[in-house]
């Protein structure tokens, strides 16, 4: 295993971190974790160097840290550092603060979490937590030990990201989606390098962008990588990318089976920072340009179509419609869409026509909602 930075800690933390988010489990039932399978999986991992596990309140239904206390008996525990979560959209008053945290120590039979991080955080959440006083909270229990390292995951724009890194001296860490086709999406490779700039360690979710980037990509796609001499598996081209930057302190990985976690960590005891060569990276960008060829709707996420008077999710609609053209992967694009709220779907559309007043791209909103609406809607 290759270790690396972790912001300023004197610590080194493994290329590699296991999410404990996408384990085994019974069929449409995610709460039901296959554990002699799961167990097996995270052992394996730590026995391999692996030193950095990723939870949170809600993963599997909230089984999930309770999974890992159980996980980590045996003398597993004091091989690694654990990451969990706050759900910042279920904060209502400052009491929720200690409700969900003691709720979380017991699951995880522990009296200190090593990395708490506010979860999934937007402008809406962010103000509300912050407004109800969660940094006062949050230096109380650094200070009696029962939270080890403060960090946040993010799900918005680079200011908002910007904006929150320098409220605080006390972050240790943040976790972002990056990959080599998400390099400007939310707060991108500007948040990447602010972060490291300021000190803080950079953990990596979402490296495979859910698995679509582990999977044989469509044929013109296909026909970029097959065009390069050097062949590596889909998903090891990704993560190596990732690793190639000295920004990066870990990536997170959920993996579903055993195999997956051999192979992660076989790449990851392979990797290195400024490891790819000039054609590698280049080859990335190519692959990168003809995925983009295959999006149907020219959305650049700009959100001037935002707010809607009906509250349609216009932007994040527009990016499931493109997703499952790029990758043509419908199924996952029609798992994000079913996660939106029913009020956000694009069906509450009445046509009026505000959005596309302010569309810099002269995007067809209505038509394209209608459109992915048809395409992507829950079955009855």
């Amino acid at each position: 295993m290759q270790y690396r930075d972790f912001g300023r800690l004197d610590w080194k933390v493994s290329a590699l971190g296991f999410g404990v988010m996408r384990l085994p489990h019974r069929e449409k039932e995610s709460s039901e974790i296959i554990e002699d399978r799961a167990i097996e999986m995270v052992r394996y991992a730590i026995d391999n160097g692996v030193n950095y596990l990723d939870s949170a309140w809600n993963y599997h239904g909230g089984e999930s840290e309770g999974f890992l206390a159980r996980a980590l008996k045996d003398g597993y525990r004091e091989k690694v550092r654990i990451a969990t979560k706050l759900p910042s959209w279920k904060i209502e008053s400052a009491d929720d603060f200690d409700r969900y945290f003691d709720e979380q120590i017991q699951r995880l039979n522990t009296d200190r979490i090593d990395f708490y991080l506010l979860h999934a955080l937007q402008r809406d959440w962010w103000d509300r937590v912050h407004d109800l006083g969660y940094l006062d909270w949050a230096e109380r229990k650094l200070a009696d030990g029962q939270i080890g390292h403060l960090g946040f995951s993010f799900h918005d724009k680079f200011p908002l990201f910007k904006r929150i890194v320098d409220v605080w001296d006390n972050w240790t860490m943040t976790l972002l989606m990056y990959n080599y086709m998400d390099v400007d999406y939310q707060a991108g490779i500007r948040g990447i390098r602010y972060a490291f700039d300021k000190g803080l360690a950079v953990v990596v979710m979402e490296p495979l962008r859910g698995g679509l980037l582990a999977q044989e990509p469509p044929a013109s796609v296909k026909a970029v990588f097959d065009s390069f001499p050097e062949k590596r598996t889909w998903a090891d081209w990704s993560l190596q990318w990732l690793w190639d930057q000295k920004e990066v302190s870990c990536l997170i990985s959920g993996m579903s089976t055993l195999e997956q976690v051999k192979q992660n960590v076989q790449s990851a005891c392979g990797s290195g920072t400024d490891s790819l060569s000039k054609a590698e990276k280049d080859l990335l960008v190519r692959v990168r340009d003809e995925y983009r060829k295959k999006r149907s709707v020219p959305c650049t996420d700009c959100r001037y179509c935002m707010p809607c008077p009906q509250g349609v999710a216009i932007p994040w609609i527009m990016g499931y419609g493109n997703l499952s053209d790029m990758y043509e992967s419908p199924v996952t694009a029609k798992a994000h869409y079913a996660f939106l709220s029913e009020e956000n779907r694009a069906h509450n559309c009445n046509g009026c026509g505000r959005c596309m007043e302010h569309c810099p791209q002269g995007i067809e909103i209505i038509t394209e909602l209608k459109r992915i609406h048809e395409m992507l809607k829950p079955e009855a």
